[in-house]
């Protein structure tokens, strides 16, 4: 399912398949929340632009258009026609996100639907149920993400129901996969640690679900309010007691910087809407560092984003286009954005993986980590 071939450090070259393929790390999912990615992208964009793995949200789905649909459809690779990976989240961030509309009991999280106040519950066993309908290749387990900063007390009570929470989803996660009709029989299962930004406690909930047999494990929780050097002191501290043969997703993360930085210290999975809402905005990630096409500046720019990219975009439209696309409200200015920076990202870890491979990760890190998050 994984194998590691290379290491630098503590960074990680390596493989990992499923049953909709296999998938080079480190990686970075391409975040579809709805079963598209925000900005007017398909799947088949995705394929073009470089994305391995493409990610959906389990709260959303359920919702719109309903999992019971997506399932009759024959799934969701089918629904949204995407051949690759596809890894589903389990409805524990909106736990964090949609924190005044949702209560947490023990058995699970009753919410009220964001879009029209109807009553939704949500516990380990209905995710799982959800995302088996989904048919996804990794089906994240249901967890409370905590805001930062949390109280300690609140957060160990979070952590021992997060475990509990594990153990249940484990149970009901190996009962669908053995049902004759299930969608994706070879659906795996990742844990999540949590523990806000207590070293001790995170340390401990790493230890408590490494006990429950995972395919992959999670750093949940981070990039939700704490400075940047925390979350990497936290990653720091986890990272030793992570199974060392099973790959490790840093949810949510990040910057550029951010994934070089993660990792260095051992991360392989990574997923983010920044790059897809910064483009919506006319944020735009080169090579020297990141632009606002919608500045003045650009109104006459004949030239690329980036010249020494190789996306569909910078290939045949100019600043000058695209910043008219922009101020003239056209849709087309959020489509060829998004698509410019998720290529980027996509090449960003495609470059990651070749330094990798030849040993120069450290030196890429060095050149690359404070200069992609500079702003030009």
């Amino acid at each position: 399912m994984f194998d590691v071939i290379k290491k630098e450090g503590r960074a990680r070259r390596g493989v990992f398949t499923c049953a909709h393929g296999t998938v080079q790390t480190p990686v970075f999912m391409n975040v579809g929340t709805q079963g598209a990615i925000k900005g007017g992208l398909s799947a088949h964009d995705l394929e073009n632009i470089g994305c391995q793995i493409e990610l959906s949200n389990t709260y959303h789905l359920h919702l719109r258009p309903g999992d019971d649909v997506v399932r009759a459809m024959g799934g969701l690779h089918r629904f949204m026609d995407w051949s690759g990976p596809i890894l589903t989240d389990s409805g524990g961030f909106q736990v964090f996100s949609l924190a005044g509309l949702r209560r947490i009991k023990e058995e699970g999280v009753y919410f009220s639907s964001h879009i029209d106040g109807h009553k939704i519950f949500m516990g380990p066993e209905e995710s799982m149920q959800i995302q088996s309908n989904l048919g996804s290749d990794i089906a994240m387990a249901f967890d409370e993400c905590v805001e930062n900063p949390a109280a300690y007390d609140y957060a160990k009570a979070s952590c021992e129901r997060t475990y509990r929470w594990l153990e249940r989803c484990k149970t009901e996660h190996d009962r669908l996969n053995a049902l004759p009709d299930a969608v994706n029989p070879q659906q795996m299962l990742f844990g999540i640690n949590q523990g806000a930004t207590f070293p001790e406690l995170r340390v401990w909930h790493m230890e408590e679900i490494k006990k429950v047999d995972c395919d992959g494990y999670a750093i949940g929780g981070l990039a939700v309010g704490e400075p940047t050097e925390v979350m990497y002191d936290i990653i720091d501290a986890v990272e030793p007691h992570m199974p060392a043969e099973k790959p490790r997703y840093l949810m949510g993360v990040g910057t550029p910087s951010n994934i070089i930085e993660a990792v260095a210290r051992g991360v392989d999975f990574f997923d983010c809407v920044m790059p897809a809402r910064n483009a919506r905005h006319g944020r735009l990630y080169t090579w020297e560092g990141s632009i606002n096409l919608k500045n003045e500046k650009y109104k006459l720019d004949a030239s690329p984003i980036d010249p020494t990219c190789g996306c569909p975009v910078c290939q045949h439209f100019s600043r000058a286009y695209l910043r008219h696309l922009f101020v003239a409200g056209e849709m087309l200015a959020m489509r060829l954005a998004v698509m410019h920076n998720l290529y980027f990202y996509n090449t960003l870890m495609a470059r990651i993986r070749d330094t990798l491979d030849q040993g120069r990760f450290a030196q890429f890190r060095a050149e690359y980590s404070e200069k992609l998050d500079r702003k030009i």
